[in-house]
């Protein structure tokens, strides 16, 4: 049974300072020529004389004794202070406000201590104020609040401890969240209120959004629905359209909110002429009229608008001109329903980055950001570098969202920087468990951090245990290797399985790779490889064909990769458009037993056909030569499973015509895809797609000696299979179905 504490608990108050003055303290001006510190502690007495008022010679007028008590307040070190001059004497008469000795919470079952003292902004070994525990006060009712606990309620108890000491307790009731229970649009003719609630954040109240908080009211949200309403309808061509209101009213029990947004259409407007007007000398303006994105009689579109803006600065930056203002100029015909457009090119003055500001990370650290800048400040700023550092923040793979936007500086020809983060999960944990056809009973556990410590860092340690298959790795990444943009990396593992491809042998490696990648240029990326690895075959029946045979024993493989690729996509990860092309290879024999030398010619490229429908077509051709030694099975190229979907692990290669008719690999192979990737209807934080695929290949050239040759099925008929499938953004990684 615990012991039971009795313990005094006071609301701490503020008393009324009181300055009481002898009879000679009410002269104009009395000269002092003794200070007596009366009732301090903690605090030295000539810390407490260095915060009064006084003129030359020691004198203090009503004034300074005002400014003095003023000054003494302010410092926060006091609860009351009385000033008092007798004969010649000042005596400051003070008691101490209470240090705060520990903080503590209770009743807060949603958020953890941890956050709530960074939130409270109170430290222990501090003073104690009125104003510092109000400001507390708020900074916790506001964290709630923002987590959708609305009504929530915070008291501060104070228990006073010896030497003037206390322990602040602050009593939480969270109550329940305060969710969005009905969202209402009003004046809405021509776009649906569903379109509507799509295009804003808050979302209603639903069952499956227990990942997200966009369904607990937040009025700084609403704030921003207002705006994204304004540009979903201008992206629409409702030029004049406007939010007449927006008002949330509580329901009576306090448990949801109801959100009414009152608009105004207006008209739909069509685009009724383009322009270019340019007084740069040497710009062709028929070059940067076919870099528009819109034509004529096209709906009016916003964000068309601003990507031909930005098309327009980056044609006219490859000119030489690196300070361009580029103006659309719209003129709307309210009769006719038709906007002219018109951009108005001049040059602009030089313009420099005052400051850089990035808001939202509250995880990664601000360096991992700013070394993917090509700006820094001071610089004259430049779109093209600007676009080029956004792209490499978003290739990070941290964030679900990156947004720059520019800002007046201090003065005409300064700009601010502002890079506004989401960030995303980085960090995966998986523990599964399954049975395989191919490996048996699997058990796999695998941990991931893809920003480790927040410093982009890439962490991964995983197991995967089966009948057929035992693999341990581990791998890690720094993304700047001693300060230099060098990405340097180690794996390290060990194999031990009883199949390979549909072999009955047992396959032993153990090894690892030394790997480190560049910039060589402006999307032109390289990076090199080494790896050393033991290779040990043993159990092969006596069934199996003479080329699987002859694979036995042990060997030491040694081996240099490089790739070289130019990349020209908006991200790396979920690519929407672009494309992307590189060439690798690999040579094995640097020391070692095997020798072969394994080539690769490799693109991509992505199209938005519609609005969140992209078109991914890619194709891979690979060949590998011997070298004066022939292949080994296990080193040639197979397809199957996740790399020709539809077909078994190895279902395309060259195979024994004999015995166990086992896939022996082939030394060439060919393999495209094209997948389209779109919406099926379900609410975007769901961030589940639907895809349609056709996967195109084969693989062929078994290398297998002549005497061999006529028992082996070496055919390089093209193999296809098409399907369907879901892509899913969970939060615990992306999911393929």
């Amino acid at each position: 049974m615990r012991n039971k504490i009795f313990m005094t608990v006071v609301s701490l108050s503020v008393l009324v300072a009181s300055v009481e003055f002898s009879h000679s303290a009410y002269v104009t001006e009395k000269t002092v020529k003794a200070l007596e510190v009366v009732g301090n502690k903690r605090i030295e007495a000539e810390t407490i004389r260095s915060l009064l008022v006084s003129d030359k010679g020691g004198t203090f007028s009503e004034n300074n004794l005002n400014a003095s008590l003023k000054r003494l307040y302010a410092s926060g070190y006091f609860k009351d202070v009385q000033l008092d001059v007798r004969g010649k004497t000042l005596y400051v008469t003070v008691v101490e406000n209470p240090n705060v000795n520990r903080i503590g919470f209770e009743g807060n079952d949603d958020i953890e201590d941890s956050i709530l003292k960074i939130e409270a902004g109170m430290v222990p070994r501090q003073p104690l104020t009125r104003a510092s525990l109000k400001r507390a006060v708020n900074k916790i009712k506001r964290i709630y609040r923002n987590k959708g606990f609305f009504v929530s309620n915070v008291v501060p108890k104070i228990v006073k401890l010896p030497q003037n000491r206390v322990d602040i307790v602050f009593e939480i009731e969270e109550g329940e969240k305060t969710k969005v229970g009905r969202i209402f649009f009003i004046g809405n003719k021509n776009l649906s209120s569903g379109d509507l609630e799509t295009a804003i954040q808050t979302k209603q109240s639903r069952w499956y959004r227990f990942f997200t908080n966009d369904d607990n009211y937040d009025p700084d949200r609403m704030a921003y629905d207002r705006e994204l309403l304004r540009l979903f309808y201008l992206s629409k061509g409702y030029a004049d359209f406007r939010v007449k209101s927006s008002v949330a009213e509580l329901s009576p029990d306090q448990k949801e909110f109801f959100l009414t947004f009152t608009v105004d259409e207006g008209p739909r407007y069509d685009i009724g002429g383009i322009s270019v007007s340019s007084k740069l000398e040497g710009v062709d303006i028929s070059d940067l009229e076919k870099v528009v994105t819109f034509s004529k009689g096209d709906i009016f579109n916003n964000k068309k608008v601003e990507k031909s803006v930005d098309a327009i600065v980056d044609a006219v930056g490859k000119r030489g001109y690196a300070f361009v203002d580029v103006f659309p100029n719209i003129k709307k015909d309210p009769k006719t329903k038709l906007i002219q457009v018109e951009f108005l090119l001049s040059e602009g003055p030089r313009v420099y980055v005052e400051n850089i500001k990035i808001i939202g990370n509250s995880r990664t650290d601000d360096d991992v950001i700013r070394r993917e800048m090509l700006l820094y400040e001071g610089d004259a700023y430049n779109s093209e570098k600007m676009k080029r550092s956004e792209r490499r923040i978003k290739n990070l793979g941290y964030f679900k969202n990156v947004t720059v936007k520019r800002e007046p500086g201090s003065y005409p020809d300064r700009l601010n920087i502002i890079i506004l983060i989401e960030e995303d999960k980085t960090g995966e944990v998986s523990i599964a468990g399954g049975f395989s056809t191919q490996d048996g009973i699997i058990g796999d556990v695998k941990y991931t951090e893809r920003n480790f410590r927040g410093r982009g860092q890439e962490v991964s340690i995983g197991a995967v245990l089966s009948k057929k298959r035992k693999e341990f790795t581990f791998a890690f990444t720094e993304p700047k290797f001693m300060n230099m943009d060098l990405a340097v990396g180690i794996e390290l593992f060990k194999t031990v399985q009883s199949t390979f491809f549909d072999q009955s042998f047992v396959q032993r490696q153990m090894g690892g790779t030394l790997s480190a990648g560049y910039e060589l240029a402006p999307d032109w990326h390289h990076s090199l490889s080494y790896t050393l690895r033991q290779d040990k075959i043993s159990g092969i029946p006596i069934t199996a064909s003479v080329a699987v045979i002859e694979q036995g024993g042990s060997k030491i493989l040694s081996q240099v990769s490089h790739t070289l690729s130019y990349d020209r996509r908006d991200t790396r990860v979920n690519s929407t458009t672009g494309y992307v092309i590189g060439v690798s290879n690999t040579f094995a024999g640097v020391g070692g037993d095997i020798r072969y030398l394994k080539n690769s010619i490799f693109a991509a490229y992505y199209y938005p056909v519609f609005e969140n429908w992209i078109l991914e077509i890619s194709s891979r051709f690979s060949f590998m030569l011997g070298l004066g030694k022939r292949t080994r099975v296990v080193d040639r190229y197979t397809l199957g499973a996740d790399s020709l979907r539809g077909f078994e692990v190895s279902g395309v290669s060259p195979r024994s015509k004999t015995g166990l008719k086992e896939a022996l690999g082939g030394r060439k192979l060919f393999v495209t895809t094209a997948e389209l990737i779109f919406p099926i209807g379900l609410p975007n934080e769901f961030g589940v797609k639907g895809a349609a695929f056709m996967d195109v290949g084969t693989v062929w050239d078994s290398g297998v000696r002549k005497s061999l040759k006529a028992g082996v099925n070496d055919s390089s008929k093209i193999r296809v299979s098409v399907g369907v499938g879901l892509r899913w953004r969970s939060p615990f990684g992306p999911i393929k179905i």
